[in-house]
Order: C-alpha cells, then sequence, then structure tokens
C-alpha cells in the first residue's frame, strides 16, 4: 500500500485564545493525499487559524494534526513538509523571478548549479521562463501570484497551504488563476489545502468543500454535494442558489410530508429518511434554477409544487436572469431564469405568476 504522505487529519482540534472563546472548537476532518480541498466560511469563522495550526504557525489548544499518520503538533514549519503561500505574496522585490523561487532551496544549502537546474524546471511548469529575470513590480498581479506558487512548491512539500490567494486579483483574473491554481495541483499531485470566503471559488476548484461557521464545521464533502444538497440553513444560504422557507408539517403521508407556510398550499416535500411529525418546525431548500414561472392559468405537470407569487425585481445576469419575487413569510424567494426562456415571454415588476417546481426537488434541511 502506497504511504499517503499528504494525508491530513484533523482530530479534536481546537484553538482558544484567552482560554475560555474557542475560535475552532473540536474540529475533526480526513483530507485524502493529492486532494484540493478549500475551506470555505465568513471572516471569524476559525478557517485562517486552522490553516495556520496546520502550518505550525499557530499551536492547537488541544488536539492532534496528522499530516501523513504522523501528528505533527510541537513540530516546527520546517519539519511538517508543509509549504504556504501568503495573501500578499511576500515577494522580495529585490530579487529576480529566478532568485525569489530559488530562495527556500538557497535557505537549505543546495549548491548553486542544482538550486538553478530545480528553478528553471520549476519556472517552466508555472509558465514564467520569458519573465524569469524580470523583478517582481515588473510582473502583472496573476504572474506575481504564479512566482508565490512556484516559490511554495520548489520545496515539494507534502502539503500546500493557500491563504486567499486569488482575493487581490480582479474578476477576470481570477477566474483565469482558478484554472491555474487546479492545473499546478494536478501537475504537482500534492494536497492543497484553501482558505476562501467565496463561494464560487470553494465550488470551482475543489474536491473537498468544508463550510464553517464559528470555529465548528457545518458540512463538509465534494463540491457539487454541498451546493446542491446542503444539510441545514445556514449551508444553503451562505452557499446560495437556494431558496430557503419555513414553515410547519402539515400531514405526513407516507415518504413525504406536506408544508404548511405563509403562502402556500399543498407544497409536498420528500422525507428522504428524516423523522418529522405533524406540527413540526422546518426548513426547506429549492435550487432558485429548478423554479419555473408560469402565467396565471397555466396547467401545472404532474408531481408539482407552486405558489401563487408577484414579481417584485429583474436583473439580467447574463446567461439567466434573475427574478425576485414575493417572499415567503420573511424569507427571500428567487427565480434564475434562462435568458432565452425569459425573453420568449419576458415578466414585467408586478406581474403575477406562478411558481413551480418538481416536487421531489424540494428538500428538507436539519
Amino acid at each position: 500500500m502506497a504511504i499517503q504522505r499528504g494525508a491530513i487529519e484533523l482530530a479534536g482540534l481546537t484553538k482558544s485564545y484567552d482560554g475560555v472563546t474557542p475560535v475552532v472548537q473540536g474540529v475533526n476532518l480526513k483530507i485524502p493525499d493529492g486532494a484540493y480541498c478549500c475551506f470555505l466560511g465568513p471572516s471569524g469563522c476559525g478557517k485562517t487559524t486552522i490553516l495556520r495550526m496546520i502550518a505550525g504557525h499557530e499551536d492547537p489548544t488541544d488536539g492532534e494534526i496528522l499530516i501523513g499518520g504522523e501528528n505533527v503538533v510541537g513540530l516546527p514549519p520546517v519539519e511538517r513538509g508543509t509549504a504556504m503561500m501568503f495573501q500578499s505574496y511576500a515577494l522580495f522585490p529585490h530579487l529576480s523571478v529566478r532568485d525569489n523561487i530559488a530562495f527556500a532551496l538557497r535557505v537549505r544549502g543546495q549548491d548553486k548549479a542544482e538550486r538553478y537546474r530545480l528553478t528553471d524546471a520549476m519556472i517552466e511548469k508555472v509558465r514564467l521562463t520569458e519573465l524569469r529575470d524580470r523583478l517582481p513590480g515588473q510582473l502583472s498581479g496573476g504572474q506575481q501570484q504564479r512566482v508565490a506558487l512556484a516559490r511554495a512548491a520548489i520545496t515539494e512539500p507534502r502539503v500546500l497551504l493557500l491563504d486567499e490567494p486569488l482575493s487581490a486579483l480582479d474578476e477576470q483574473l481570477r477566474i483565469q488563476m482558478r484554472s491555474e491554481l487546479r492545473r499546478m495541483q494536478r501537475e504537482l499531485g500534492i494536497t492543497f489545502i484553501h482558505v476562501t470566503h467565496s463561494q464560487l471559488e470553494a465550488i470551482a476548484l475543489a474536491d473537498i468543500v468544508v463550510v464553517m461557521e464559528k470555529g465548528q464545521i457545518k458540512q463538509s464533502g465534494a463540491a457539487r454535494d454541498v451546493y446542491a444538497a446542503p444539510k441545514d440553513r445556514y449551508v444553503a444560504e451562505f452557499l446560495g442558489g437556494q431558496n430557503v422557507f419555513s414553515g410547519r408539517v402539515g400531514t405526513v403521508n407516507g415518504d413525504r410530508i406536506v408544508l404548511q407556510a405563509s403562502e402556500m398550499k399543498q407544497v409536498a416535500i420528500p422525507l428522504c429518511g428524516a423523522r418529522v411529525k405533524q406540527g413540526d418546525a422546518i426548513d426547506v431548500a429549492v435550487r432558485r434554477d429548478d423554479i419555473n414561472l408560469l402565467r396565471p392559468g397555466a396547467t401545472l405537470a404532474g408531481d408539482t409544487s407552486s405558489l401563487a407569487s408577484r414579481v417584485m425585481g429583474i436583473e439580467y445576469q447574463g446567461n439567466f436572469v434573475k427574478v425576485m419575487l414575493d417572499p415567503v413569510g420573511s424569507d427571500e424567494f428567487v427565480a434564475y431564469v434562462p435568458e432565452r426562456t425569459f425573453f420568449h415571454d419576458p415578466l414585467d415588476i408586478g406581474d403575477v405568476v406562478m411558481a413551480a417546481w418538481p416536487a421531489d426537488h424540494a428538500r428538507l434541511l436539519a
């Protein structure tokens, strides 16, 4: 059996700065060797603290950090087989691209010929060969990022840690660099752990998405599973793309329940093994791109849930149109309508519509 050099396990990981209030609370997580893992959450949720503890820049208050099966708590960063790429890139302004990347090998005492042989190979991987003699100030933001990535990767770490690596870039460059990061991760074949507050960035890049709130993991799993099947209201709302609304169980009928909620009649929700009874308060999610907007009097397809509503706002988003409808109770309700569908029979603010969706596409949240 091959040694899983970059496999990571966090076991009961806790961090408190004052001995009372934990900023990370009993986190348990396994990340396979060679995976691309994104920690996702708002500012202050503990994701960067976890990154720094893995790197060895912070010590946990309690718990274990295993890399390749070895507990690295107490080991200095240089002995962990990790490398960290900082948000600021932290390039040496007086050194060329080549010397910036070679710096870590120089510190390790590698001889000059071997140092530059390895550096030039890495420069070619990140497509900077023509720029290798330039100073950082002569590079674009995306080029600087590639230098920082190459400098971190040149030491052949087991794990590469990235702290908000795309936050300083404009939108177009962020999209380009997402592809660059994924390509580099596959070529290097090492574990990447990437901290971000961008939902789109996480689901575009990661094999594993870890959604955090207040120092705890709310949900982790494959990007598509977390986006399409959120477990609770927090995850559904934070990731976006879902209508989340509340109500009470009206009736339980076999493998379905009927929801009682303001503005709703006979809305069926699959149980999917959940245990609820009549009168229980529940949260429900329906993807916004599952909502079909119909004119009053239109015939509904079989096994469809629906509600009568009114158009409150319209935003053109390019490949789809965001249609804001009357709230359901205190919760907003939105439909993402494909552009061609919308403009075939365009709606206007104030129009009365029937918002419909396949009943089995609704999801009962924890």
